[in-house]
């Protein structure tokens, strides 16, 4: 089985999909039978695939540029991709639409539907395809990956497809080492791409109203990506200026930096308005840092009775959870053990397994139709 993936979403700075892409392809490439092979696809028209970036994998990176390969994919349904990428017999999407094959089961992956409800939201291109097309390329597609199982019966109640053909393929824990204990309380935490839906306003405000009546309170670091839409973040909020000059915002950081930001920090704080998974809960619970987390979307399933969950538009609720963390030396050992027992069960090898199932099932369901 010729396996090609398209690897273009961890190409440069590795986000939460970039990273899924690369821990799924890692994992596959380590359990494939002899006979099997993945291949890496990737076009740019500056940025090059580093060679050898998943060992034990094919690559393929042509010069063109991403955007207008994606127009013509979505758009077109054309060129095929085995005109630029070789022959397959699975070739995998990593977002809900299809990569155009002549022969090759086709197979997409939605993290989640947030592009049905707030497009605005959304960068431009998935605002002009995702919602008009999704629907129909899910009905089409030889297979469905999903990340969780509110995806999957998000994926069934608004698409319409049957759940036997949808695959939940998890992200794996990232087997970093449980940290010490900090000896003073570190920083307030928030890691991901920060766009609207993480609903950071809320976060900055709630630490504002704590700023406002405790002097021992850490600084609060948001650490992730800022696209230039989000880059006024900090304007027209209730945030006094003091509060503003304890806000950090380091923009993306690279794997040891996040690393060492999750070992010093006292929480991490995800008070998103919808997440397919959320990744930075799972790392965060694998290294031993307490969870404050949003009760909406995948996170009570990713974060379960390890975290505290809140309301993410209760601003008093939001405080009060973050509060109970400083304060409470007994709940952060609690939370902490119960983060690192739960983090342990989700697995990259395991996703792997189910993924490689799925392609097999898919070629299947290809050669029948």
């Amino acid at each position: 089985m010729r396996i090609l993936i398209d690897y273009r979403p961890a190409l440069r700075q590795r986000t939460g999909v970039g990273e899924y892409v690369h821990g799924l392809a890692t994992a596959l490439a380590v359990r494939l039978p002899p006979e099997d092979s993945v291949t890496l696809f990737s076009s740019s028209w500056k940025d090059r695939l580093p060679a050898g970036v998943v060992p034990g994998t094919l690559q393929h990176d042509i010069r063109i540029p991403v955007r207008l390969l994606n127009f013509a994919w979505h758009r077109l349904e054309w060129p095929p991709v085995e005109w630029l990428g070789g022959a397959a017999d699975i070739v995998q999407s990593m977002h809900p639409l299809m990569i155009p094959a002549r022969n090759a089961a086709r197979i997409i992956t939605i993290h989640d539907l947030y592009f049905l409800d707030r497009p605005e939201h959304t960068a431009a291109e998935i605002r002009r395809d995702y919602p008009t097309l999704a629907a129909d390329h899910a009905r089409r597609a030889d297979g469905i990956i999903v990340n969780s199982d509110y995806t999957k019966r998000q994926v069934i109640e608004r698409l319409g497809v049957d759940g036997e053909r949808i695959t939940v393929c998890t992200p794996g824990n990232p087997g970093w080492a449980r940290r010490a204990e900090p000896q003073r309380p570190g920083p307030i935490l928030f890691v991901g791409t920060v766009e609207p839906r993480k609903n950071l306003r809320q976060l900055i405000d709630a630490y504002s109203g704590l700023l406002e009546r405790r002097a021992d309170m850490p600084d609060l670091v948001l650490a992730g990506a800022f696209p230039a839409s989000m880059r006024g973040l900090l304007k027209g909020t209730t945030s006094p200026e003091k509060a503003i000059n304890r806000i950090r915002l380091t923009g993306y950081v690279s794997d040891d930096e996040r690393q060492r930001l999750y070992r010093e920090a006292s929480m991490l704080v995800l008070p998103s308005l919808d997440e397919g998974f959320g990744i930075p809960a799972l790392e965060a619970m694998t290294i031993g840092v307490p969870v404050v987390a949003s009760n909406r979307g995948a996170l009570p399933e990713v974060v379960a009775d390890a975290g505290i969950l809140v309301d993410p538009e209760d601003r008093a609720a939001l405080a009060a959870a973050i509060e109970r963390v400083l304060d409470g030396e007994l709940l952060r050992r609690q939370m902490a053990d119960g983060g690192v027992a739960r983090a342990a069960r989700f697995s990259w090898a395991s996703s792997a397994a189910r993924l490689h199932e799925a392609y097999r099932t898919a070629l299947l369901r290809r050669r029948a139709a």
